[in-house]
C-alpha cells in the first residue's frame, strides 16, 4: 500500500538490544518496520504463534484514529494503552485483532476506561526504556511500571514491576480490540487469582464496506496471577463499579465501522501497595474457555517462571532462524536479514489448540486429522502467494503442508469458497483475484506435498469453472468483493474481466485471475492431470485479451475493456470527465498504475516481451520504468510511470531484466533497493510488510536468488550480499559462496553451479528441491556478456498459436 514518505530515523535512535550475539535471534530487531507504514508489531511471539503479546499504542499525537497503526504500534507514538494478546504482522486498513489489552496502572480506577479507549489510563513511555527482541519485549512505562512480556505457542507470560507507594492495578480491557467488538465478557475469580473472559470481533477493513463490518471470531482467554487480589472492580460503558467481578458488553462497530467511544466493558484487579513484581500467565483459544485453560496448563503451567517462557521463546526463534546461516555483509545487513526472516516466519499462525481442536469457517468445532499436525489461520493471499509461502515451503515443508491443508479445510467449511484474505476463522474477501491456486502451486513446487493435493485441486478447478451467486455479486466491491472469483461468469464468456463486472479493478483482476489459472495448470501438471493442466494453461493466456498494442505511441499496455470489446476510457478522479488511456492511470488497477501492472505476467515473460515488440523494446521500456531520464534510479516514490518497490505489484519486475538478457541491471537494481529502502531502523521496511511477504522478498534478494514464477520453483539469480550462506533443508542444503561480495560489488562476472560454469542466470526446479552449491564471482563492473543470449533466458509458459 502507498504510504507517506519515510520518516528519517537512524539506527542510532534504537535502544541497545544485546551484548554479544549468541544466535540469530540476537540479531533480530523487531522495531524495524514500526513506522513508515510497515505496520509490524514489536511484541513477543514465537514462530507461527497463536499468541502475540504486544503493546497497543494510543493514536499519534493530534490524530483521531482509533489506533496508532494496524498492528497496534507506531514508533512515533508516545503512549501505550495496553498489551494485547493477539496481533497480525504488517497488515493494513484500520487493523484488527489486538484483543484483550492488559494494562498495569498506578492510579485508582475512578473513570471507565471505555470513556475514551484510545487514551484513558494510557501511560507515556520513551524508546530509551524499551527493548524488543525475538520472543520477548520490555518497556518501562512513565507511570513507574516495568513491563516484561514473553510468548509461547498458545500462551504467554508477563511481569509487571510496580513502584512502591502507589496503587497497583491491572486493567483487563476485554472489549477493546483494535477494530472494536460485538460482544465481550470478563469474570474475576479472587479465590484462584484468575481472570477469564471472551471477546467476539472481526471487522477487518469494515470501515470501507459493510461487507466486512461484522464479527467472525471469538477469542477466549484465561489469566492467572501469582499474587492475591486485594481489590477488584468492573465497568460497562461509562459506569464503573468497584467490587464487581463480572461485566459484559462490546464496543460495537459504529455507523462508520469504528469502535464507539463510551461503549465496552472490562475488569480490574488490584494488589497491595508495595507488592513489587506481579507475574501473570495467559492462555488463549478460539474454541472455548476450557481450551484456553488447557493450552495454558499444557505450555505454561503454574510454577513456570517468566525467564523460562522467555528462554524457550528465544530457543524457538534460534531453531527457526538457523534454517539459514549467513557470513559476511555488514552488521546492519545481518540484522535486517534475520529480522526479515523473523517477520516471514510469523504467519499464517497456528489456530488449533493443544488438543487439535479449532473453530472452522462454518462456526463448528473441528479437529485436525491424519498427517495434519496443526490448523493455521491468517492468510493474506494476494500478498503471500508471491514469495512468502514459497519461502516457508522451502524451509519447512511440513509446516507449509499443514498451511495448505488448512486452506483446503477452510474452503470445505465455506461452501467450497477459497476466500482470498482469511482472518482467524472468517473470510474477509479483501484485495482481488483468486490467490489460493497460485499459493498452493507454489507450496507444492517448493516441496511441501503432505496434504490432500488431489482434493484441493478438484476444489479449485470446480470453483474456477462454476460461477456462484457470490461471484456474480457486487457486494463488497471494490475492495472486498465477496466472491472467490468475482466476475467469473463474464470471464468464462469473454475471457477477460470487463468494465462493469464485479471487481476492484478489471485490468488488475484479469491479471490476478490469469495467475490463478496458471497456478491450477502448474498444480495439475505435478499431479499428472495433463488435460486439466493444458486447459488452464490456455486460460492463463487470457491476459492477451486486455493487451492493447496501440495503447500509446510508445507501446502496448494492459488496459480496461468494455463487455462489447471496445477499449474503455479512463477516469482517475470522480471530478474529471473520462479521457483517453494514459500509462499513469490507476483506473482498473489495484494499488498501482497501468505502467506498473503491464509487467505482471510472470509465467510468460517471453510472450509479454513478444507482445511488446521483442526483447529490445522490452529493455527500453524497463529502462524507462526503473530509471529517470538522467540515469538515476526510480525504484520508489517516483510516480505512477515508475516502479514502486514498496508494494507487491512491482516486486517481481526488477528480475525481468534476466529474461531480457541484461542480468546486470537486475543485479544493480536489486542491490540499490536492499541498500536504500531496507534499513536497520524503525522506518526500515518500505510500506506494509503484509504478513511477511515483503520481508520474504528481502530474504531471497539478499541471498541472490528469487522465485519469479508463482507456482513454479525455478529461481532467477541476482547477486548475494553475503560472502557465504547455507540454506539448511531436509532435501539437501543450498550453499551460496561469494567471496568477493561487499559494498559496491553487485555485478556477477561468473557463476558456477555445483562447480560447473553456467551461462544462465536462473536455476531449475531441481536445484531448489535437491540443493547444491552456487559460487559467484562479483565485481564493481558489470559483465555484459554473461547470461545475455535468448537461449539463456528463464522459461516462459505459453501455448502454441
Amino acid at each position: 500500500m502507498r504510504v507517506a514518505r519515510p520518516l528519517v530515523l537512524v539506527a542510532a535512535l534504537l535502544p541497545a538490544l544485546a551484548t554479544a550475539a549468541t544466535g540469530p535471534a540476537d540479531l533480530v530487531n523487531p522495531l524495524i518496520g514500526t513506522t513508515n507504514g510497515g505496520n509490524v508489531f514489536p511484541g513477543a511471539v514465537v514462530p507461527f504463534g497463536m499468541l502475540q503479546f504486544s503493546p497497543e499504542a494510543s493514536p499519534l499525537p493530534g490524530k483521531k484514529a482509533p489506533i496508532a497503526a494496524p498492528g497496534g504500534y507506531e514508533y512515533r507514538a508516545t503512549a501505550i494503552r495496553g498489551f494485547s494478546l493477539t496481533n497480525v504482522e504488517g497488515w493494513g486498513c484500520a487493523g484488527g485483532s489486538g484483543d484483550v489489552p492488559i494494562m498495569p496502572i498506578t492510579e485508582d480506577v475512578t473513570a471507565s476506561p471505555s470513556t475514551d479507549f484510545r487514551h484513558t489510563y494510557a501511560a507515556t513511555f520513551s524508546h530509551t526504556n524499551e527493548v524488543a527482541k525475538a520472543g520477548h519485549y520490555r518497556v518501562a512505562l512513565d507511570n513507574g511500571v516495568g513491563v516484561d512480556l514473553a510468548a509461547a505457542l498458545h500462551s504467554g507470560a508477563a511481569r509487571f514491576a510496580f513502584p512502591a507507594g502507589k496503587p497497583a492495578n491491572v486493567l483487563v480491557r476485554v472489549s477493546d480490540s483494535e477494530a472494536g467488538s460485538e460482544h465481550a465478557s470478563v469474570s474475576v475469580d479472587k479465590a484462584h487469582r484468575r481472570v477469564t473472559g471472551e471477546v467476539t470481533s472481526g471487522n477487518f477493513c469494515g470501515y470501507i464496506n459493510e461487507a466486512d463490518r461484522r464479527s467472525y471470531y471469538t477469542l477466549y482467554f484465561v489469566a492467572e496471577f501469582d499474587q492475591p487480589f486485594a481489590s477488584a472492580g468492573a465497568w460497562h460503558d461509562t459506569t464503573v463499579t468497584a467490587g464487581d467481578t463480572h461485566a459484559e458488553g462490546g464496543t460495537g462497530y459504529g455507523p462508520k465501522g469504528f469502535p464507539e467511544t463510551g461503549k465496552g466493558s472490562g475488569a480490574w484487579v488490584g494488589f497491595a501497595k508495595g507488592v513489587g513484581a506481579v507475574n501473570v500467565r495467559v492462555g488463549i483459544s478460539y474454541v472455548s474457555a476450557a481450551n484456553a485453560q488447557a493450552n495454558l496448563d499444557a505450555e505454561t503451567p503454574r510454577g513456570t517462571t517468566f525467564d523460562t517462557v522467555r528462554d524457550r521463546a528465544v530457543a524457538a526463534w534460534n531453531a527457526r532462524l538457523s534454517h539459514i546461516d549467513v557470513e559476511g555483509g555488514t552488521p546492519d545487513h545481518r540484522t535486517v536479514f534475520y529480522t526479515a526472516l523473523y517477520h516471514a516466519l510469523m504467519h499464517p499462525n497456528v489456530f488449533s489448540d493443544v488438543n487439535g481442536e479449532y473453530r472452522g469457517f462454518d462456526g463448528e468445532v473441528h479437529r485436525v486429522a491424519g498427517e495434519q499436525k496443526a490448523q493455521y489461520a491468517n492468510f493474506s493471499g494476494w500478498d503471500v502467494y508471491r514469495s512468502q509461502l514459497p519461502l516457508v515451503a522451502w524451509l519447512e515443508p511440513k509446516t507449509a503442508s499443514d498451511i495448505a491443508q488448512s486452506l483446503y479445510n477452510q474452503a470445505q467449511q465455506n461452501h467450497g469458497v477459497w476466500d482470498r484474505w482469511t482472518h482467524n476463522n472468517g473470510g474477509t474477501h479483501v484485495m482481488n483475484g483468486d490467490p489460493a491456486a497460485a499459493a498452493l502451486a507454489g507450496i507444492v513446487a517448493f516441496g511441501a506435498r503432505d496434504f490432500d493435493m488431489h482434493g484441493a485441486l478438484a476444489s479449485l478447478v470446480h470453483a474456477a469453472d462454476h460461477p456462484t451467486a457470490l461471484d456474480t455479486s457486487h457486494d463488497g466491491c471494490e475492495v472486498e468483493c465477496v466472491g472467490q472469483r468475482p466476475g467469473l461468469d463474464t470471464w468464462l464468456k469473454l475471457h477477460y474481466i470487463p468494465v462493469g463486472a464485479p471487481a476492484w479493478g478489471p485490468a488488475a483482476d484479469t491479471l490476478e485471475t490469469v495467475a490463478a489459472e496458471f497456478g491450477i495448470s502448474a498444480l495439475a501438471a505435478r499431479l499428472g492431470d495433463t488435460a486439466t493442466s493444458a486447459r488452464f494453461l490456455d486460460r492463463a493466456q487470457y491476459w492477451r485479451n486486455l493487451f492493447d498494442p496501440k495503447a500509446t505511441p510508445e507501446g502496448g499496455y494492459i488496459r480496461n475493456r468494455n463487455a462489447d470489446g471496445t477499449w474503455a476510457l479512463v477516469k482517475d478522479d470522480d471530478n474529471e470527465a473520462p479521457h483517453a488511456f494514459t500509462p499513469a492511470t490507476e483506473d482498473g488497477f489495484v494499488e498501482g498504475s497501468a505502467a506498473q501492472y503491464v509487467w505482471m505476467v510472470p509465467f510468460n515473460v517471453g510472450g509479454l516481451f513478444d507482445a511488446m515488440g521483442g526483447r529490445d523494446k522490452a529493455r527500453q521500456r524497463l529502462d524507462a520504468f526503473f530509471y529517470q531520464p538522467d540515469g538515476s534510479f526510480a525504484v520508489t516514490k517516483s510516480g505512477p510511470l515508475h516502479a514502486e518497490l514498496d508494494n507487491e505489484p512491482s516486486i517481481g519486475t526488477p528480475w525481468l531484466y534476466i529474461f531480457a538478457g541484461q542480468p546486470w541491471k537486475t543485479q544493480e537494481l536489486v542491490r540499490r533497493v536492499l541498500d536504500t529502502i531496507w534499513l536497520n531502523a524503525p522506518n526500515g521496511i518500505p510500506g506494509n510488510d503484509d504478513l511477511g511477504e515483503m520481508s520474504s522478498w528481502y530474504v531471497f534478494a539478499a541471498l541472490g536468488i528469487y522465485p519469479s514464477i508463482p507456482g513454479r520453483a525455478e529461481m532467477v539469480v541476482g547477486s548475494p550480499i553475503f560472502t557465504h550462506a547455507v540454506v539448511h533443508r531436509d532435501g539437501g542444503d543450498v550453499t551460496i559462496d561469494a567471496p568477493s561480495a561487499g559494498p559496491g560489488k553487485p555485478y556477477v562476472t561468473a557463476l558456477k553451479v555445483d562447480g560447473k560454469p553456467t551461462s544462465r542466470a536462473w536455476l531449475p526446479e531441481s536445484f531448489a528441491l535437491k540443493g547444491g552449491t552456487l559460487t559467484f564471482d562479483l565485481s564493481n563492473t558489470p559483465n555484459k556478456a554473461w547470461a545475455t543470449k535468448a537461449a539463456d533466458a528463464p522459461p516462459s509458459f505459453d501455448v502454441r498459436r
